[in-house]
Order: structure tokens, then C-alpha cells, then sequence
């Protein structure tokens, strides 16, 4: 509710620490002003406007409104006061903005009005030089993309995930940048599953390592079963993975099938290509979550057929040592009427039968693999 009313007040954003000002703003004036915004353009016909180099949100959209085209604005991590100005330049539904302030949501694809709003889930693979039972092998972030008739505002969450280089790129494209904000639209969610694409190569690459020291000898001293914590955290890192691809797959769907208002009917066709790759990821995704389970089950199977082996081993040589006790403990009765005791020959024909019998016991238990 607090959001709420500041969307529907002026407030003046307040600046963040640890974040450099866009150069260019004058908060004092501008109230869609704010330290969270990376970077501010105009674009038309596929050109980027050079003048004003750097406009406000509120200039941006002046010059839109006056002689055509569209304003991408980029921002990182914003807070609600931040957000406030620049919500209530471009009319942003509050549910929406609240959504983009506060992050950690599922990827999804909402209208409002006549802005979509759309959440992407960014992927990283961290680079390890070893996998161990608390790598992290992931890393995601977010990217929420709200996109108009005449705007795009792209809010991204994390350290990962920047539209910088993708943007660089757009602009050297400028057929394709003139099809509008769902030409930005479709960039992003490109990018974002090639991002998922290179992630998914890596992390097999993983899981093939994994399998491979399951099913190779273990080293000296390492006992059989020991990668159960490393295969368990690897199966952690691809849910996280599954929870980014899987809900992304419908929302692209409906931008490559269903015809929408602000998307243009030839980018329409680019997002099929996309929802095709994002459906490849996402059976590969899939297919690691059930391997990785195979290959768990197989190494607990392993650890339970050591640990038989073992309890094999140890009753094998308390059958052994069992013929000595049994032999000792009836000698050891002292009774004084025993024939044995007072035989000259009787204390080395005992020893003989123990070894005689042991010997025995033990050719038999290692013939049938117990030894």
C-alpha cells in the first residue's frame, strides 16, 4: 500500500549509495529522474538519437510524444522511490511495478492495459576449477521488460544479466530496430535464452564429469558412494536452472502464436524461433534432472553393494576366528577328568586341527568371493 500511494504522490528520488548517477539528470527538476537508471535513448527509424546524448525519462518521452519513435529506458535494481517518477511518467500499472522493485519472480507474461509486462530469469554459470558438494554452479538474476506502444523500460536485478552489449548490438542494426519496442523485446528474451543455451552446454559437461568418477574405480582411500554430496548439489543447481526455463516457455508461446496489439506481426515470427530453442533447453534441463537422478541412485547402489562386501568380509573372518575360539574355549573348561590333557601328543594335534579347519574355512570363503 505504501508503493501504492507513492506512485499516486510527487516524490523526489532520493539518491543510492554505491551507485553512480546517470550523468545528465537533474533530480531537482526532473521527477522521473533516478540514480537507478544505466542508461536513456530515443530511437527512430532504427537510429539511436545523438541529441540530447543523454535525456531524462521525462525529455525522452517529450521528444517521443512530439515527433514519433520509441524511448528505451534500462535501470538496475531500483527502489520504490526511484521507480516512482518513471512509473508514473510511462503510466505503469502499480502491481507491475511492484513486481519489477521487488524482484525474485517467476518468469511470466502479463498485460496491462497497453503495456506487457514481461519477467525473464537470467542464467550464469559460475566457473569452478573443481566440483565439490557446495559449488554453486548457477547464478541467476532477473529482467523484467516493460513494453509499450512507444517504450520499452527494462529494470534488471543482480550482477549478472547486462543489456549494454546487447543494445550496442541492436543499434548496429537498424532495420531491425525500426520494427519498434517488440523488436527490444524479442532481442532480450534472444538473449536470454542464449544465455540458457551456453549454461546448459556447461552444466553437461558437468554432470559427464560427475558420471564419469561414479562409474571409474575410486581412488585409494576413497571409499565407493563419497560423490552423493557433489551429485545432490549439482541436482540443486539444475532445479534452479528448471525453475527459470520451464514457466519462460508459455509466456513465449503466446508472443510467437497469439496476435498482440504492440507486438509487430514479423517479430512475431522471431519469437518462434526463440520458443523453439527455449523448448530445446528445456527438454535438455529435463533430461539432467533424470540423469542426475540415475546417476544418484546408481552411486547409493554402489555404497550399499561396498558396505554388503564389507559386512561379507567381517563375518568371513569371524567364521574364521570362531574355530580357534570354539577349540580354546572347550580346553579352557579345566575339568579334571579330560583323556587330551595328559596326551604327549595332544597339544600340537590341537593346534593342527585349528589350522587344518581355519585353512579350510578360509580356501571356501575366498572361492566363493567372500575374501
Amino acid at each position: 500500500m505504501s508503493m501504492i500511494r507513492d506512485l499516486r504522490a510527487a516524490v523526489r528520488p532520493t539518491f543510492r549509495k554505491n551507485s553512480a548517477p546517470y550523468s545528465g539528470y537533474d533530480t531537482t527538476r526532473d521527477p522521473s529522474a533516478s540514480s537507478a537508471v544505466v542508461d536513456c535513448a530515443v530511437y527512430r527509424g532504427g537510429h539511436r538519437l545523438v541529441a540530447p546524448a543523454c535525456p531524462t525519462p521525462h525529455e525522452a518521452m517529450l521528444q517521443v510524444r512530439e515527433k514519433g519513435g520509441f524511448a528505451w529506458i534500462g535501470l538496475h535494481e531500483p527502489t520504490e522511490e526511484e521507480f516512482a517518477g518513471i512509473a508514473r511518467e510511462f503510466g505503469l500499472h502499480p502491481l507491475a511495478v511492484e513486481d519489477a522493485v521487488h524482484a525474485h519472480q517467476r518468469p511470466k507474461l502479463e498485460r496491462y492495459d497497453d503495456t506487457l509486462f514481461t519477467v525473464f530469469k537470467t542464467i550464469h554459470y559460475v566457473e569452478h576449477a573443481e566440483l565439490t558438494a557446495t559449488s554453486e554452479v548457477v547464478e541467476t538474476g532477473e529482467v523484467m521488460c516493460f513494453t509499450g506502444r512507444d517504450f520499452v523500460i527494462t529494470v534488471r536485478h543482480g550482477g549478472q544479466g547486462s543489456l549494454r552489449a546487447l543494445r550496442h548490438r541492436l543499434q548496429e542494426d537498424p532495420e531491425l530496430l525500426a520494427k519498434g519496442p517488440s523488436a527490444v523485446l524479442h532481442s532480450i528474451a534472444d538473449h536470454v535464452v542464449d544465455g540458457y543455451i551456453a549454461v546448459a552446454e556447461a552444466v553437461q559437461d558437468d554432470i559427464d564429469e560427475v558420471e564419469i568418477d561414479v562409474f571409474s574405480t575410486p581412488a585409494k582411500g576413497s571409499p565407493r558412494g563419497s560423490d552423493a554430496g557433489r551429485i545432490y548439489q549439482l541436482k540443486r543447481e539444475v532445479l534452479e536452472f528448471k525453475r527459470a526455463v520451464s514457466p519462460l516457455l508459455r509466456p513465449m508461446q503466446l508472443l510467437s502464436e497469439r496476435p498482440m496489439r504492440l507486438i509487430d506481426p514479423d517479430i512475431q515470427n522471431y519469437f518462434r524461433d526463440v520458443a523453439d530453442h527455449l523448448a530445446r533447453v528445456q527438454e535438455e534441463v529435463i533430461g539432467f534432472d533424470e540423469l542426475l537422478n540415475s546417476i544418484l541412485q546408481a552411486n547409493l547402489a554402489q555404497a550399499t553393494v561396498t558396505q554388503n562386501e564389507d559386512m561379507r568380509k567381517i563375518t568371513s573372518w569371524a567364521a574364521i576366528i570362531a574355530v580357534p575360539t570354539m577349540i580354546c574355549g572347550v580346553y579352557g573348561m579345566n575339568f579334571e577328568y579330560m583323556p587330551e590333557l595328559r596326551w604327549t601328543y595332544g597339544y600340537p594335534m590341537v593346534l593342527g586341527v585349528i589350522g587344518v579347519v581355519c585353512f579350510s574355512i578360509h580356501r571356501i570363503l575366498k572361492r566363493n568371493g567372500w575374501l
